[in-house]
């Protein structure tokens, strides 16, 4: 996971535009904020990135943990969200420091497929002690073995159509395959697991599984899942 730590740490080009990186932020925020239990809850957004949309999450919660393992990424979430009393930045280390049985909700949206399958459970383990009894983990936008590159293309061009800057997608599909980000993935590749193998892997890690209807974010190709204690 470090060398993606880094590249998500650098000036990369992984959006298309400010205008795809806002929506990203936007859709993932109010797809979270759907699995919010109630304006009491704890939450903890687990590998959240730059979260430009948090605030979002955090009105409609209690409290919102911010925990990322880029430093760099890490300032400037601090820095954005200073003014917010709700919103607490850590560290992934920090979340080892934590009291059991403290979170409502915990999201993992879009890092499991930068993870080592050791790494992974090793994050499960943490994410299983802070959930409270009654608490849900949301685990978003995992890739299936038999879905390709190809359908997050089309995904992504399907998504920008919609919503506007088609032109600036397909210039990004070109600085994408020409990037550092196309180089790391064909080094180091993105982890895929089936339906079957992620309810048994959370299995493992204490926690009963189901596949939700719909993947948080804008690619319908990819899997969401919802556990429990």
């Amino acid at each position: 996971m470090d060398e993606w730590i880094d590249y998500y740490d650098s000036t990369h080009t992984i959006y298309a535009s400010r205008l795809h990186r806002d929506l990203h932020f936007e859709i993932i925020a109010r797809d979270i904020v759907g699995y919010v239990p109630s304006p009491d809850a704890v939450v903890l957004d687990y590998a959240c990135g730059e979260a430009l949309s948090a605030a979002t999450v955090a009105d409609a919660c209690a409290k919102l943990y911010l925990a990322e393992p880029a430093p760099g990424v890490r300032g400037r979430l601090i820095a954005r969200f200073a003014p917010n009393t709700k919103i607490r930045v850590r560290s992934l280390d920090d979340l080892r420091k934590m009291d059991a049985d403290t979170l409502d909700l915990v999201v993992m949206n879009s890092a499991a497929q930068y993870m080592t399958p050791q790494e992974l459970d090793a994050a499960f383990d943490v994410i299983h002690r802070l959930l409270k009894p009654s608490g849900r983990f949301v685990l978003g936008d995992i890739l299936r073995p038999e879905v390709g590159m190809v359908r997050d293309v089309v995904a992504l061009l399907r998504f920008a159509a919609t919503h506007g800057f088609l032109r600036d997608a397909l210039i990004g599909l070109v600085s994408t395959a020409l990037s550092d980000y196309r180089q790391l993935r064909n080094k180091i590749g993105l982890q895929r697991y089936g339906e079957k193998e992620m309810i048994a892997k959370l299995g493992a890690a204490g926690l009963t599984a189901t596949r939700a209807p719909r993947n948080i974010g804008h690619n319908p190709w990819r899997m969401t899942f919802v556990a429990h204690h």
